[in-house]
């Protein structure tokens, strides 16, 4: 079956439920005000606060780096996994940015997506499509076929009995994971905490089973402050039409405990290291840029996908997975340069839908029409 009926599907479930969560819940318009505000004040003062983050993780017994570039990023996770571990990993956007899956497994690792959508991409040997559900595009047809070929799992196309037969699958490569790489929807600048929103449990699994946990994100995920993070969290969850989320995790440090004459001892029952690797890979010289810098305050909802006429039409096509869609092209920019995100930025017709939906007001025509003009002025020199 084709693109249009996966999207179709999408659409008709998702879109009216976000929309009765944000007539349900009017406080959120406040929050997104407030969170918007302090995501601001991040990208203005980015370097203050990636070496606030940094004390703060080192202060709570984390290590904390910081990677220049994808290749550096990918190279610290390489050195901190090792060789033959079993590796468990949440779906993680600026891991899919970097291929951190695919370095680790160069090393001689078992590496496991567990969040659905992304284990099903890997399954099939895909690219993301939307950047929160990125299997949108495969229909449960062509998830129960893939499932009988790549693992001889005899599945109904019934989206029911594929979570069951996953959960199944992965459980067991939880319990043998020696560590977990987890992303973050915010890092409170002032604890070192990060800050996870879910709804299938996999990220808790990820975090707590094994024993290291690897924060592995982008710089631009940092808030001033704890509170701040909580309410980011919030935020996406209710703007990806999920809302309440069914779970909220907080991570902050390696597993401890003070039941023993009230002195805290580390590990406990979780893991023993807590390593956060954050990614600059552009988003520093966005942060200085006249217009980029805007597409910093993303807090990955997706909701812009589903509201553009020209993602219905070409999907994971518009932008450069993981970044798809409106807010793709402009962290293709971001992340991968101008020059790979012009093309992208021509096919916008500029309808406007995303600007209207998104929560955090980003003005995404206006950055989309930088991109592609500043591509425009290559084509010239490139043909010379």
């Amino acid at each position: 079956m084709s693109w249009e009926v996966a999207i179709e599907r999408a659409k008709s479930s998702i879109v009216p439920r976000t929309y009765d969560v944000l007539k349900r819940y009017p406080y959120l318009q406040e929050i997104r005000r407030q969170v918007r505000e302090a995501k601001e004040e991040v990208v203005k003062n980015l370097d203050h606060y990636i070496e606030e983050t940094r004390k703060a993780v080192e202060r709570i017994g984390g290590r904390f780096y910081l990677a220049g570039s994808a290749q550096e990023a990918t190279e610290i996770a390489a050195k901190i996994v090792g060789s033959g571990k079993v590796v468990v990993m949440s779906k993680n956007n600026v891991a899919e940015e970097t291929k951190l899956r695919e370095r680790l497994e160069a090393a001689g690792n078992e590496v496991w997506e567990t969040d659905l959508g992304a284990f099903l991409v890997q399954i099939a040997g895909d690219e993301p499509s939307h950047i929160l559900a990125p299997a949108v595009h495969l229909t449960k047809e062509r998830i129960a076929q893939v499932l009988r070929e790549r693992l001889g799992m005899a599945v109904p196309p019934d989206a029911v009995e594929i979570a069951a037969r996953v959960r199944e699958f992965l459980r067991d490569k939880f319990i043998k994971a020696d560590v977990g790489i987890t992303g973050a929807n915010a890092i409170a600048a002032d604890t070192g905490a990060v800050v996870l929103v879910e709804n299938e449990g996999n990220i808790r699994m990820t975090s707590v089973l094994p024993p290291v946990h690897i924060v592995y994100d982008g710089v631009d995920k940092i808030v001033p402050t704890l509170v701040v993070a909580q309410l980011t969290a919030d935020l996406q969850s209710a703007y990806a039409g999920l809302y309440p989320p069914t779970y909220i995790n907080i991570s902050a440090g390696p597993s401890s405990t003070a039941d023993i004459e009230m002195t805290r001892v580390s590990p406990a029952q979780g893991p023993r290291e807590y390593h956060m690797v954050l990614v600059d890979n552009g988003r520093r010289a966005a942060a200085r840029d006249p217009v980029l810098w805007e597409a910093l305050l993303c807090i990955r909802c997706g909701r812009c996908h589903l509201h553009c006429p020209v993602y219905w039409a070409l999907g994971k096509e518009f932008g450069k997975p993981p970044y798809t869609g409106p807010m793709g092209v402009m962290w293709t920019a971001v992340t991968r340069g101008v020059k790979e995100a012009g093309p992208h930025a021509l096919k916008c017709v500029h309808a406007g839908n995303c600007r209207e939906v998104c929560p955090m007001g980003i003005d995404i025509p206006k950055v989309i029409h930088e991109v592609r003009k500043r591509y425009l002025k290559l084509l010239p020199a490139a043909s010379q």
